[in-house]
């Protein structure tokens, strides 16, 4: 049983990477991807746990893309096999790294018009030294009293369309494929129903990704039914690409969800890691 889809304290989870791989031997796991967002700087630390932890590491990362209107959802892209090196992609996350800063400054100032004493210290005491993002900023509001919940200050405040929500840079979907790939990287459409797309629209839009380069659809997701991640498969198999899975495990800011077992009926077999592996060696070769 593998997970391909986690986060740390380097982006918006409340654990160490160290922690996050205790996790993944605890429940057994063969490998885990840890896959915070925008950046690399997980994966020493995470590379040194999984040593002692008898843990595979897949190294990767998670970017937000733009989509130019051609889906009323999101789209988070899953890279896989990208190492914290110089590199395309990793030059190019260093700038979104930047532009993530600047907004979270603006989101707190949004905030404190509002009435809410938060200060931007607060949240980067939150993140612990990673990269900052709105789950952070929800659960210095939750402890502050402001909301009840995180959820509460996503669905009040943080959430697209809500008073505090600050747009922020992201890669067009067709420079991430490209970029990723020139860095030996395997891509992944992340939890493919934030796009808000289902049925044929949803086949439609994974075949056009699919014709720019994307390599694979996370079918196995920790939040989604059975029948959703049958549904996923068809979509993937009809377009001739991988699938993957992962539990999106990101500790108390989404407690729901627990590495490797999601809400407690995933199981995501090897054989899907063995398939990503197989087509990065084709590449490398």
């Amino acid at each position: 049983m593998i997970d391909l889809h986690s986060h740390s304290t380097a982006s918006d989870g409340s654990d160490s990477p160290t922690e996050v791989v205790r996790l993944a031997a605890a429940a057994g796991l063969e490998a885990l991807a840890l896959t915070d967002h925008d950046t690399l700087e997980h994966i020493a630390e995470a590379r040194r746990a999984a040593a002692q932890a008898d843990v595979r590491l897949v190294p990767g990362c998670e970017i937000s893309c733009e989509l130019g209107g051609r889906a009323p959802g999101s789209l988070h892209l899953l890279v896989y096999f990208v190492e914290d090196e110089p590199g395309p992609l990793q030059d190019r996350l260093l700038s979104l790294q930047e532009a993530r800063a600047g907004r979270n400054v603006k989101i707190v100032a949004v905030l404190r018009d509002q009435g809410m004493d938060i200060t931007l210290d607060e949240v980067l005491e939150e993140a612990g030294g990673g990269s900052v993002g709105r789950p952070h900023l929800a659960a210095v509001m939750m402890r502050k009293g402001y909301v009840g919940s995180i959820q509460e200050a996503f669905d009040l405040w943080l959430a697209d369309g809500k008073p505090a929500y600050v747009e922020r840079a992201r890669l067009d979907v067709a420079t991430a494929i490209s970029l990723a790939r020139a860095s030996g990287g395997v891509t992944s459409v992340a939890h493919p129903f934030s796009l808000k797309l289902r049925g044929n629209e949803l086949d439609a839009f994974v075949r056009d990704l699919a014709d720019i380069g994307l390599d694979a659809l996370e079918c196995e997701y920790g939040r989604y039914s059975v029948e959703e991640r049958a549904e996923l498969h068809a979509i993937a198999a009809s377009n001739r690409i991988l699938a993957t899975g992962g539990s999106d495990y990101h500790g108390t800011y989404k407690p729901d969800l627990s590495v490797g077992t999601g809400r407690g009926d995933l199981r995501v077999p090897d054989s899907l890691l063995d398939g990503l592996d197989a087509l990065e060696v084709r590449r490398r070769n």
